[in-house]
């Protein structure tokens, strides 16, 4: 990635800011607290980086603060690096670099209660300021670089999405339609599942966040399918419904009501709305079919470096306005308990006058 814009990464983060701070540090815990705040600001998309540091400045430049350990993937992105060999010289190349310094940044949503401590002692003659909100802000609008990641993200989860339909077979269980997924996610390009695949069969489709079990595919059932791609730290996540068989009238009205949902979805999306307005128009319309009360999450969220990636979603609570370069994902469902469920989910950028849809795989509901 070009310095210059990693420069621009950092120095958005500190527009962001008010009132502003002198340095920000990004600290990292161990591979269960990772920060993806430190990948965001210095560009690597290698590498673990446990309980490595990075030190941000208003003019852009970074210091990379890293174990010996990661030093050879560190060296490829043209930033200052330091050099420590235990928790204790990193305590002191801390304390040096940030001696004189006033107003510290610190992002505390990203900080575990030790690593909280242990900066926060090493810099006790500091004010501490907490700059989680500016750099979720920050991360709300996303960069060319980052679009690029996530569209390839979006390209190989379409290609997998495509061969689902080679996968099925007559006695498969959920458990061995998920592995074929994410056998195919990284065979196509990707670094790794975007988070635990939904594979679900029958009545189990009913459960938005059900994940795979051992249940076995009946003629006549709906198969659902959300998963995603992972790839350079940059994430998609998309949902396609299938029916094993012949679709009933029942389960062709779901799918019908949900596409027509996502599709009012897709035309209300435009910059300066604000977010929640989506998710009342979607909400609406199956609202005012025979499905009423069936649609029972948020119609969309903010994706990037993770599935999640905060600070704005389309949902009843958020009043955030819509801008250009924000990535989404618009994806409406219907849940008839005992019965099954439909969920398409696509992910969309925000463009000037409307949206790109980033996911361009066929969301019909696909007889097997």
């Amino acid at each position: 990635m070009m310095v210059m814009s990693l420069k621009n990464r950092v120095k958005k983060i500190f527009k962001k800011r008010h009132p502003p701070v002198d340095k920000i540090i990004i600290k990292n815990g161990s591979e269960t607290n990772i920060d993806p705040n430190f990948f965001y600001s210095t560009g690597i998309d290698k590498g673990l980086f446990e309980e490595c540091a990075a030190v941000l400045y208003p003019n852009g430049d970074i210091d990379l603060i890293i174990s010996k350990l990661e030093e050879s993937i560190a060296t490829d992105y043209n930033h200052n690096i330091i050099i420590f060999k235990n928790k204790k010289e990193l305590d002191s190349i801390l304390k040096k670099q940030l001696k004189d310094t006033k107003d510290i940044g610190l992002n505390f949503d990203g900080l575990s209660h030790r690593d909280f401590e242990f900066i926060t002692g090493s810099l006790k003659h500091n004010n501490i300021k907490d700059v989680s909100e500016d750099l979720m802000k920050a991360r709300m609008i996303k960069d060319s670089e980052e679009i690029s990641q996530i569209k390839k993200a979006c390209h190989i989860a379409d290609k997998v999405a495509g061969k689902i339909p080679d996968f099925v077979s007559k006695g498969m269980h959920e458990y061995e339609l998920a592995a074929e997924i994410d056998y195919y996610i990284q065979r196509y390009g990707a670094d790794k599942p975007a988070f635990l695949t939904i594979s679900s069969f029958g009545q189990n489709t009913s459960k938005p966040h059900y994940s795979h079990g051992d249940n076995k595919i009946e003629y006549g059932d709906i198969i659902l399918c959300d998963f995603g791609a992972c790839y350079r730290r940059y994430n998609s996540d998309i949902t396609r419904a299938f029916v094993f068989g012949k679709a009933s009238e029942k389960q062709k009205k779901i799918h019908e009501t949900v596409f027509n949902a996502q599709k009012v979805g897709f035309e209300k999306i435009k910059p300066k709305i604000q977010a929640r307005k989506v998710h009342e128009v979607v909400n609406d319309l199956i609202n005012n079919t025979g499905f009423k009360d069936l649609f029972i999450h948020s119609t969309g969220h903010s994706l990037g470096l993770e599935v999640h990636d905060g600070g704005v979603g389309f949902n009843s609570g958020c009043d955030v306005l819509l801008s250009e370069n924000m990535v989404l994902t618009v994806e409406p469902g219907i849940y008839k308990p005992n019965f099954g469920g439909i969920r398409i989910e696509d992910d969309i950028l925000i463009k000037n006058e409307g949206i790109e849809i980033l996911t361009k795989s066929d969301r019909s509901l696909i007889e097997i």
